[in-house]
């Protein structure tokens, strides 16, 4: 479903709904990178701990937990269902005392206070937008704030969060302009910088954030491809990487590129990275984009099992991609979200066709995928999903 089709069917109360990838901030550790094939895995493993999907159709927030040994995940409670609402973002707070979800349809934002356990309880009564179809959500990293795009009228609402209680109250000034139907929103690791990108124009728009306001950053918004759906930042915040999903690319048989930003760290502006745009040899629209902790790999992932999964190595330097050995990856992959858990050792992907979530170990060293024992899990279609740990 293109990104208008599916606007247009959250005002007329169909099923079909923007997809809200989900970007992942990381921290840049190596410098170099190796496109070696190696045969190696993942020989870590974190603690348990907990995530949340949310499901469109059903109106509801599902409990994940994952365990920390083999990346499985089994699942936990559902919040009730409640008809109408098509909960699409996600954010929780760093302190994990609340998860927020936003509701496209009954634009709306429910407040969920979390137990020890990681169970959700909502917390009063959901709090109402001031723009049309809220997309996505994005909390920022010193926990006072609340962001969510609002599809619909083109606008960002800012929120202060009451850290007692969770609830919103929204800041002076807000919404803030955001060009043209803004979905997917992310942070800079500092918390200095925002972007979000407008799907149906092809850009990013970028702003500046001090004290819950938001100011546009020179230049913005930039031109990154056509069908722009996520976004990527490396935790030095020197790169931001975005999947275009509808770009032509010239000189090959794929559809769909990434785009590569350097990040001005004073002044946030957005400029192309050497030889940008970075794609695959073959494969459609990748819609999904993560990197990994380690700094050394982008994941940009496709719905569907034939060249779905397209992994680049990043060198350090300069921020420029190169395919690594065997890429693209013929495995089941998604475009709702793909996530990397905060130690490193697991890739998650978001399938609405295929009704849940696709879990991979990667190889450190060449970043080839291995399916985790159970993969995929069924959760029902999920939307967005945030991880706790």
């Amino acid at each position: 479903m293109s990104f208008l089709r599916a606007a247009r069917a959250a005002l007329a109360g169909q099923s079909g709904l923007p997809r809200v990838p989900v970007a992942v901030i990381v921290v840049v550790l190596l410098a170099g990178f190796s496109l070696s094939c190696g045969s190696s895995n993942h020989s870590k493993s974190g603690p348990n701990h907990n995530a949340y999907i949310t499901l469109p159709a059903k109106g509801s927030v599902l409990l994940l937990h994952i365990t920390g040994a083999t990346g499985a995940i089994t699942l936990g409670g559902a919040t009730p269902e409640v008809q109408g609402t098509s909960p699409t973002g996600l954010a929780l707070l760093p302190s994990k005392k609340f998860l927020y979800a936003v509701n496209s349809r009954a634009n709306s934002i429910s407040i969920f206070n979390v137990a020890s356990d990681g169970s959700l309880a909502l917390s009063g009564t959901p709090t109402s937008t001031s723009g049309s179809s809220p997309n996505a959500a994005v909390v920022d990293p010193s926990g006072k704030y609340l962001l969510v795009t609002n599809n619909l009228t083109d606008n960002i609402s800012v929120y202060a969060i009451d850290a007692g209680s969770g609830a919103l109250s929204e800041v002076a000034g807000s919404p803030f302009p955001a060009n043209a139907n803004p979905t997917a929103i992310l942070f800079t690791h500092s918390g200095k910088f925002v972007y979000l990108v407008n799907p149906g124009i092809g850009m990013v728009t970028g702003f500046s954030f001090a004290n819950g306001a938001l100011t546009p950053v020179p230049n913005s918004p930039v031109f990154s491809g056509a069908g722009a759906a996520a976004l990527a930042v490396d935790g030095s915040d020197r790169f931001l990487y975005v999947p275009n999903p509808a770009a032509i690319n010239p000189l090959v048989s794929s559809i769909g590129n990434i785009s590569g930003f350097n990040i001005d760290p004073n002044t946030g502006e957005l400029t192309p990275i050497l030889g940008s745009p970075f794609t695959s040899t073959v494969g459609t629209g990748p819609s999904a984009i993560t990197v990994d902790p380690s700094g050394r790999f982008v994941y940009a992932v496709t719905p569907g099992s034939s060249f779905s999964i397209w992994c680049f190595a990043i060198t350090a330097t300069n921020g420029q991609l190169t395919p690594v050995t065997n890429s693209p990856f013929s495995l089941t992959a998604g475009g709702e979200f793909a996530l990397i858990d905060p130690s490193g050792n697991y890739l998650y992907i978001g399938n609405q066709a295929g009704n849940g979530v696709s879990g991979y170990t990667y190889n450190p060293s060449t970043g080839a995928p291995t399916v985790i024992t159970g993969s995929p899990f069924a959760t029902g279609a999920p939307g967005g999903m945030v991880l706790s740990e």
